[in-house]
């Protein structure tokens, strides 16, 4: 039987951090087989991502993003999940796009401010109130319970709709001031040019990067990457594709050998000293979202 997995009564026996001992499983196994195609239209984007990982199945992902969807009422991404069974290649599940594509890309983030971001961590800034926003306030939420959170958004009213959202969360107007006094910087903007400099951040920072997908968007600057000691989840799906990287290595501001890790070397992700200043790159391939479609089935099942 196919099962049929809608956003909310998929995620009502989710639990983050059953997913990022999911995620950290899942690297400890054969390594994926991933494939991307992007197709472009203006600022509009066809994403469309597979992995096959043994054990695991084989997942399809297909995206479309439309950024100026946002300004007629409309949802910018739109897409479909199914997820095949790696023994026989039938398919076992179709899942709600948004729901795999929430739980995925803030477990992403997740899973390596769980290993990088210092523990005692109290002051979180979350950058951008979209909906990958929210997503990261629960994510960040369940691992870091005693923090305070604060949001900075382009416009009022989006911060304004996250602090609605979560009452206890502080909105900031300036944006350099509030990184500064953040130990953790999450951040999720439709940026194509650098807003985070690094000359703002601080000993002991931890730095989440998740906005930029496309080869000409990015978040930080160079100076950023060249004061931190950077980490990806997977360099086969960022340093070639996406700009974060990809421009400054281009310019020879960065070089790809000083990545220290992706999550298939999971030991290496360790913070060595208080001081130092960690930066991390989702990248959000289609691995992860085979390994988040598994978990989010099995956690389905469970609940029959």
């Amino acid at each position: 039987m196919i099962e049929i997995i809608p956003f909310a009564e998929g995620q009502k026996n989710l639990d983050w951090l059953a997913l990022i001992d999911a995620l950290a499983a899942g690297h400890n196994g054969p390594k994926a087989e991933v494939a991307d195609v992007f197709l472009y239209e203006g600022d509009n984007t066809l994403l469309n991502r597979s992995a096959w990982i043994a054990g695991l199945g084989v997942a399809v992902k297909c995206a479309t993003i439309f950024p100026g969807n946002k300004a007629l009422g409309k949802p910018a991404i739109a897409g479909a999940v199914n997820l095949f069974s790696g023994k026989d290649g039938a398919l076992e599940a179709i899942l709600d796009f948004a729901l795999v594509t929430k739980w995925k890309t803030a477990g992403d983030s997740l899973l390596a401010a769980r290993r990088l971001a210092r523990p005692d961590s109290k002051n979180i800034l979350i950058v951008g109130a979209g909906t990958v926003g929210h997503s990261l306030r629960e994510a960040y939420g369940a691992a870091f319970p005693d923090a305070q959170f604060t949001v900075w958004n382009r416009s009022a009213a989006g911060a304004a709709e996250l602090q609605a959202a979560f009452p206890d969360m502080a909105i900031a107007e300036d944006l350099e001031t509030a990184v500064k006094r953040a130990d953790v910087i999450t951040s999720a903007t439709m940026t194509t040019e650098p807003i985070i400099k690094g000359d703002w951040l601080q000993p002991g920072q931890h730095i989440d990067l998740i906005g930029a997908y496309r080869p000409d968007m990015r978040e930080v600057d160079d100076a950023a990457l060249q004061r931190a000691r950077v980490f990806v989840d997977s360099k086969e799906t960022t340093v070639g594709h996406i700009g974060e990287l990809k421009i400054p290595i281009a310019a020879g501001a960065f070089d790809p050998g000083d990545i220290v890790a992706d999550y298939y070397d999971l030991a290496a992700f360790s913070r060595h000293t208080t001081d130092e200043i960690t930066l991390f790159k989702n990248g959000g391939g289609a691995h992860l979202d085979l390994m988040t479609c598994r978990y989010i089935l099995e956690a389905w099942q469970r609940s029959d």
